[in-house]
């Protein structure tokens, strides 16, 4: 049994307890918030015996093994490397980090301490996302692939009116490509690798905050397209581009049909049955890691969030997209 602590209370964090308790070796034993009174209504609501409001405590307990952390993006890396200097093992919502730099002394943190540190992007471990790989070479060599992620933000709403919440604010490490975006990204990386180049624009709101972007990505034999936006919604799939055919992903972040149509015009339905909790996916994985001693996904691995993570960094530096967080030795 793996004892979990979570820092953040909010509706990510209540789906991830849900998916979590489908697990055999999950139990939510603390719960973290700046606030006594939200931390135990929180564990009130989900069972957990121990509550903390200062980061430092909760590092010091002997009562949890690992740490679920779903704080905003510029607080991903001070509490993860709190944790983890005390032994403990971290799975960290995405975007990991703010920027390359942080999550470099994440990494080094994980290391010296020898624990367990994973990004929690939960698609690459979802069996649809291990159905395109397994049948990728079907459709040839490869030469475009399409992603469009537009979710029209709920909270954008606020913010026409005046209202600037987490989402918007740029002190938070916040935007859409680092919380839409990377959906397309990641997935690029885990299949394709590190790009040669990328071109970036993004459409910048009066916050500082991007409200939606679009990359262009060159690989040495095949191109990218990303759209993303939370200031609009789409409803065109993922399309891997082949020789022979094309792969459709009906949506990036939580693929659930998936199929291949080839040049004959002939189709292969490739979807795989998955729970409909989908973070059920990324805990296990998690978890098992964990068991067998592993202080490394082979999915979500160092390798693949540091490329990530450096082309969200030159997107943004093409979009003039400054966080507080770069501007930090």
């Amino acid at each position: 049994m793996i004892r979990f602590g979570i820092i953040g209370t909010n509706w990510i964090t209540e789906r991830f307890i849900k998916a979590a308790k489908e697990t055999e070796d999950f139990k939510l034993n603390a719960v973290y918030s700046r606030t006594e009174k939200r931390a135990k209504e929180f564990a009130d609501q989900y069972n957990a015996s121990h509550i903390y409001t200062d980061i430092n405590f909760m590092a010091k307990s002997s009562e949890i093994d690992a740490v679920y952390i779903a704080s905003p993006n510029s607080l991903h890396c001070e509490q993860a490397i709190t944790m983890m200097n005390h032994g403990k093992h971290v799975l960290c919502e995405k975007p990991i980090a703010s920027n390359t730099s942080e999550l470099k002394k994440m990494i080094t943190a994980a290391k010296e301490n020898n624990v367990l540190l994973m990004e929690a992007l939960k698609t690459t471990f979802l069996p649809n996302f291990t159905a395109v790989k397994d049948h990728l070479h079907k459709i040839g060599k490869v030469r475009r692939y399409f992603s469009s992620y537009c979710q029209y933000s709920s909270r954008y709403d606020a913010y026409k009116v005046g209202t600037v919440l987490n989402a918007f604010n740029p002190t938070f490490s916040n935007g859409s490509l680092m919380d839409i975006g990377i959906y397309c990204v990641y997935p690029m990386v885990v299949l394709f690798g590190k790009p040669q180049f990328i071109k970036a624009t993004g459409t910048m709101l009066e916050s500082g905050i991007d409200g939606q972007g679009s990359l262009l990505i060159q690989y040495e034999e095949m191109e990218a397209a990303v759209l993303y936006s939370k200031i609009s919604n789409s409803y065109l799939p993922t399309e891997i581009q082949g020789e022979n055919g094309s792969i459709l992903i009906d949506q990036i972040n939580t693929p659930e049909k998936v199929e291949i149509r080839y040049k004959d015009g002939s189709i292969e339905n490739i979807t795989i049955f998955q729970k409909q909790d989908s973070m059920y996916y990324e805990v296990k994985e998690f978890i098992e890691l964990i068991k067998n001693g592993k202080v490394e996904s082979p999915i979500n691995s160092y390798a693949h969030s540091l490329e990530v993570m450096e082309i969200l960094d030159e997107a943004r530096k093409q979009m003039n997209l400054v966080f507080p967080a770069d501007l930090v030795e």
